[in-house]
């Protein structure tokens, strides 16, 4: 197998877990940093709002290097997306199918619903609820606990912080709580 149809096909859990674990060893080694996304887009309005906001009064170029990480992400996955795709069929369980197509969804060509993140659903009130309020309130939750998934549950665990394990704790407990209650509701009441 060459490099470039290993780097195509999704890599075992054995393999992505730990190279994921190693980034915070290597972050703490190479640079004292802590690995995490959510906080660049503080850095961000903090570097393009000159608004006199407390909260984004702080020297931001001291995360910089977070800036670069994110900026990488975005590019490695658009080159994952536009040159790098997986050629083979994304496979759903069919009985996720069926309690799908239950709430109206029949797309399952991709990772995301066409009926609720296609274009066509931007500007509709499916959109504002699954695109908008989603992104309000993951954006808001993230700021609220200090931090996102990644911050928490990768590097808080590592390092053993007690906030970390209750934030991680109540992300599992909050996406139960959403795949079985909120997003049914949210789907019949939108589709």
């Amino acid at each position: 197998m060459d490099i470039v149809e290993m780097i195509r096909k999704p890599w075992p859990w054995y393999v992505a877990g730990p190279l994921i674990g190693l980034t915070v060893p290597a972050l703490l080694l190479l640079g004292n940093k802590s690995f995490g996304i959510s906080s660049s887009l503080r850095h961000i309005c903090a570097a393009v709002i000159p608004a006199n906001i407390s909260f984004f009064k702080y020297d931001w170029k001291k995360g910089i290097w977070n800036l670069f990480f994110v900026a990488g992400i975005t590019i490695g996955g658009f080159i994952a997306s536009f040159f790098l795709a997986n050629p083979d069929e994304i496979v759903i369980a069919e009985a996720t199918q069926q309690t799908l197509s239950g709430f109206g969804l029949t797309s399952f060509s991709g990772l995301m619903p066409a009926e609720i993140f296609g274009s066509s659903s931007i500007l509709s009130l499916k959109g504002v609820i699954f695109l908008a309020l989603g992104g309000f309130l993951v954006g808001f939750g993230t700021r609220y606990a200090g931090g996102c998934t990644s911050g928490h549950a990768i590097t808080g665990l590592a390092t053993l912080q007690w906030p970390s394990l209750v934030a991680t704790v109540s992300f599992f407990i909050g996406g139960l709580v959403c795949t079985h209650w909120i997003l049914p509701f949210l789907l019949t009441l939108a589709l």
